[in-house]
Parts: structure tokens; sequence; C-alpha cells
């Protein structure tokens, strides 16, 4: 069987790392690959698609695109409005999203306290995704930090629509969150000295980016702080993205060390 990340660019992705290492633990003979599509190319991709392919792991731009161009859309593709795997499965393409539950697990493997309050860093597809996962965790509200609120507007309306019907704020960048938990979605080139200490005070720090690490938000948590990495998040995403093509259990241990290693 087939598989393969895609996105623009691509050639960064630990992907292909992850779900190798995964197939050969579970004693697969299968192939993984990354595969740069640009903005608008995921539909003569799936178009030139020939047997033999199972599953699609997508980055941006692609994740809003591929909900139009899908025979069905899981229930939380659609409550982020974004999906992050497609599954091809006898002739009939499926989309889902990974990034929900695993942000959820990632959080939960450094931290069992309560998470009453959340406050997300950008207003990307990343960022609604993370921020449903704060919902979904406990967070009754959750501040979208951005540039711009009109940014902000369609992951702000995607955290709306979880079921436990959130107080969702869209606040600037440069307000400090008040929360029990941070998510950064913004890059490490923005994350200069006062963005740093206006989250100093917040007691569990999520950076979803793995490379570079550590970013400087991530290298300022310290003492009794928790910190959630993006390794962390794209393990437990691609974990359940391995399940979802193979049907079998993921090795997470296998696929953490290769990543680990490769980031080494």
């Amino acid at each position: 069987m087939r598989c393969a990340v895609l996105g623009d660019p691509i050639a960064h992705s630990l992907s292909p790392v992850l779900h190798r290492a995964g197939y050969a633990a579970a004693g697969l003979d299968w192939e993984y690959d990354a595969v740069r599509v640009p903005a608008g190319g995921l539909g003569p991709f799936l178009d030139g698609l020939t047997t033999g392919w199972r599953g699609l792991s997508l980055t941006m731009p692609l994740k809003r695109e591929a909900l139009t161009l899908t025979d069905e859309v899981s229930g939380r593709a659609a409550l982020v409005g974004a999906a992050n795997t497609l599954v091809l499965d006898e002739g009939v393409l499926r989309a889902d999203n990974t990034d929900l539950p695993g942000a959820v697990a990632a959080v939960r493997e450094r931290y069992d306290g309560q998470v009453r309050s959340g406050a997300v860093l950008g207003g990307g597809a990343t960022a609604a995704s993370t921020g449903l996962a704060l919902c979904d965790l406990g967070a009754h509200r959750v501040t979208l930090h951005a540039r711009s609120p009109e940014r902000a507007a369609e992951a702000a309306e995607a955290v709306r629509r979880h079921p436990s019907s959130p107080d969702v704020l869209v606040a600037s960048l440069d307000e400090a969150p008040q929360a029990d938990v941070v998510v950064s979605t913004v890059p490490a080139s923005a994350q200069d000295a006062a963005l740093v200490a206006r989250c100093a005070e917040v007691p569990v720090v999520f950076e979803v980016l793995y490379d570079p690490w550590p970013t400087p938000l991530a290298a300022s948590v310290g003492g009794d702080r928790v910190l959630v990495g993006g390794l962390d998040l794209l393990v437990h995403q691609a974990a359940l993205q391995f399940e979802l093509f193979t049907g079998a259990e993921a090795p997470l241990a296998a696929m953490r060390d290769a990543g680990e290693a490769a980031l080494a």
C-alpha cells in the first residue's frame, strides 16, 4: 500500500519518518513519501491516483481545500473546517481530522489537571483544531490572540461550533493571555521577548512547532510549568492516522523514538 504527506513546503516534514517507523514496527511492507502539492493542486493530484493508494496526510495549505474534494467528511473534520487525513477505501475518499484528538492526547500525556480556560496564539486552521481541543479538555472560555480579528474569524467560528457552547473571544496578539493553557501556533520568528513575557504566568504551554526547537516560548518554560511540544502533537496525530490507514494499533513508542532521533 502507498501513503504520503502532501503540502507546500513539504521537505521539512517528519511525517515520513514517523509513519515508516510505524510500518516497520508493525511488520507492514508499506510506502510513505512526501510530495509537494501547492494550493489548488490537491484536486489534480487526487484525480491522478492509481490503485494501491490507501492514505494521505495533509499539511498547509491543503487542509481546508480538501473538504470540497472528498466523498465523505467526518464529524470532527466538519467541526474544525479542515482535514489533515484522507483515507481511500474501495473507491470512496473519506476526509478526517486527527489534529483535534491528537492535540487532546498530547496535552493529557503531559498534564492531568483541570482546563477551565484556554488561549491560542494565531488564527489559522491549527488554531481552530487546538481551540476545539481545549474545549474537549474542558475549557469553557477560549481566546484567540491574532494580529487582526479578521484573520481569526474563521477559526473562532469553528471553536464556537463545539457542542459545549464555549465562550469564544478574539483578542490582539499584544494582549497577555489569561488561561490555564496557552497554545502557540505562531512562527518562532514572531516570538519576541515581549510575547514570551506575556505568557510567563500561564501554567501550561503547548508549542505546536517542532522545528526549530526549542522555540523562544518553549525555552522559557521552567519550574512547575508544563510544556507540551510539537513533536507530542505530531506523534499523536500521526498515530491516529496510522490506525485509520492500517486498521492496526499504532506503535506509538517506535514512532516517537524515530521522530526524536530525526530531530536530534
